[in-house]
This record gives structure tokens, C-alpha cells and sequence, in this order.
């Protein structure tokens, strides 16, 4: 169950909700004078079932709302699935898993799906635990990213890699609207800060490591990964437009492969030609890491 501290922030989280919210979205009829941005407290307790003074103080982080109870806040606050399961990991409804296990399944996983990922010569690839560290990627996704090889482990994750890899940014054009859409798949999936040491730890190293992007490490929206076109410029290559999937191995849910595939046979044709460049060991033309 959560904890004083991740209760405090459950409830700093379904606020930012709330004051998303506008009376209409829920079926309501606004008022001429509304001094609450979005949604009131008495509001939202009356759509969920409960009384004021409980929702309140489940905001104010000081009482447990057991699963049902915020499943029907969750419906309240109109919470997209991404955003249930954040607040359920944050009201304390997952297992911790042992490190010691989790470095063994890890490294289990990483050896199954490995040659799924080099099955794709031309489309850069990664498999990603559920805190976004990387657990095993391929050539073209050294080709085109630099190796994560070249990253000390402990910064070996996409969301850091996106957030603090100023070469990566040279790249990948328009690289904002993808690192905020895995910022927040990241905040849905890797669980509460204080509760999860490697989250915490993470948190630490985007403060630390891009101070400019401060806003968003205390951003609460939370959401899935969605598909998307993306266009790399690598250096000597020429634009290279790829596809953004991802999908769930079946040995671990938690788990995630991103696959970014060539858009075109032309794109395909350069993804190709870089990868074959990087297999037969010429230079790299990213170093991931951007020097830290």
C-alpha cells in the first residue's frame, strides 16, 4: 500500500487531473463564477460515490483508497488507461520485484529477445524494461543512436538518452513531441519515485542532467506510446523517415521493444547502407552519451 509520501503525491496527481477538467466534460453545467480551475473537489467526490471530506483528504495524501475506489475516481477524472495504471502503482496496488531477480529476468529476457531484434537489419531496435533501461538494442540502432554501450549503465535508458543526448537531438528532428510522449509512457509505466529505487534514481539523474527540462520531471500526465513517424538526419546519409512501434514481449509484459522501420524502400535502402557501414567498423557516426 502507498506510503505518506506517495500518497502525497497520488493525490498531487488526481488534482492536476481535476483541474484539467471542465464542468462539461463530466456532464455538468458550469456556473457563472467559478473560482476552481477545471473540476470541484465536491464535484468529483459526488461523480465517484464518495463523500467531500474523504476525496479531500485523499488529495491532501493522508487516507488509502482501496482499488475500487479509485477505479470509480479514476472514471471520474476521465483517466485513460495509461493514467489508471499510474495511479494505481502510486496508491501502492504492484509488487516490487527483489533486484537480484530482476537483474536475472533481465538478463533472460534480453538473451530470448536479442535475435528478434537482429532479425531487423535495417530498422533500429531496442528492448527496454519497464523503467525504459535498455536491455538489449541492435546494429541499426547503434548505427543510427550511437551504441548505449558507449553510456555508463547507470544512464543506459531511453528516457535519459532523449532528455541529455544533445547529438541525438542533432538527429532526430523535432525530437520534443517523442520525448514527452516517452516521458510519459515512462511516468504510467516505471511506478512511483519514492517507492521504486531505480525510478527515484532516474529522477535524480534528469535533474541533475538536463536542468533545462526541469518543467517536465514534475509534470503528472501520464500516457501510453503512440505510433509515429519520425525523420533522423545522420550525418553524410541523407533524411531517413521511420515508423515508430512498439509492442510487449510475451515472457514479460512489463517490458517493451520500440522498432523504428523505414518508411520507404528508399529509407529503407539508407537504414541499410548505415548499418552495413557500422557492422563493418567504421566510425560511429553518434557517440552516445553526448560526453557525460
Amino acid at each position: 500500500m502507498s506510503t505518506p509520501a506517495t500518497g502525497q503525491e497520488l493525490g498531487a496527481f488526481l488534482r492536476a487531473h481535476r483541474e484539467l477538467l471542465q464542468p462539461a466534460d463530466v456532464g455538468l453545467t458550469a456556473t457563472a463564477r467559478r473560482r476552481t480551475p477545471g473540476l470541484r473537489r465536491e464535484e468529483v467526490a459526488s461523480l465517484s460515490g464518495v463523500g467531500l471530506a474523504w476525496y479531500t483528504w485523499l488529495e491532501q495524501g493522508r487516507v488509502t483508497a482501496s482499488r475500487q475506489v479509485l477505479e470509480a475516481v479514476a472514471r471520474a477524472l476521465r483517466l485513460d488507461a495509461a493514467g489508471l495504471r499510474h495511479a494505481m502503482r502510486l496508491a501502492g496496488y504492484h509488487e516490487p520485484v527483489p533486484a537480484d531477480a530482476d537483474r536475472s529476468a533481465a538478463g533472460r529476457l534480453a538473451a530470448s529477445v536479442r535475435p528478434v531484434l537482429d532479425s531487423w537489419p535495417a530498422s533500429p531496435a531496442a528492448l527496454l524494461d519497464r523503467h525504459f533501461d535498455l536491455l538489449a538494442w541492435n546494429a541499426a540502432w547503434s548505427a543510427l543512436w550511437g551504441s548505449p554501450e558507449h553510456v555508463p549503465a547507470d544512464r543506459r535508458n531511453l528516457m535519459w538518452l532523449l532528455a541529455v543526448d544533445h547529438r541525438l537531438r542533432e538527429v532526430l528532428h523535432d525530437w520534443e513531441p517523442l520525448a514527452m510522449n516517452v516521458f510519459q509512457h515512462f511516468r504510467a509505466q516505471a511506478g512511483p519515485a519514492l517507492a521504486d529505487p531505480r525510478t527515484g534514481e532516474l529522477y535524480r539523474r534528469l535533474d541533475t542532467d538536463a536542468p533545462e527540462l526541469r518543467h517536465w520531471w514534475g509534470c503528472h500526465s501520464v500516457a501510453e506510446l503512440t505510433a509515429r513517424t519520425v525523420l533522423a538526419d545522420p550525418p553524410g546519409l541523407g533524411p531517413v523517415r521511420l515508423t515508430l512501434s512498439s509492442f510487449h514481449p510475451v515472457d514479460d509484459p512489463s517490458a517493451l521493444v520500440v522498432l523504428f522501420t523505414p518508411a520507404t524502400p528508399a529509407d529503407a535502402a539508407r537504414m541499410a547502407e548505415l548499418t552495413a557501414a557500422q557492422e563493418a567498423g567504421g566510425p560511429e557516426l553518434l557517440a552516445a552519451g553526448a560526453g557525460r
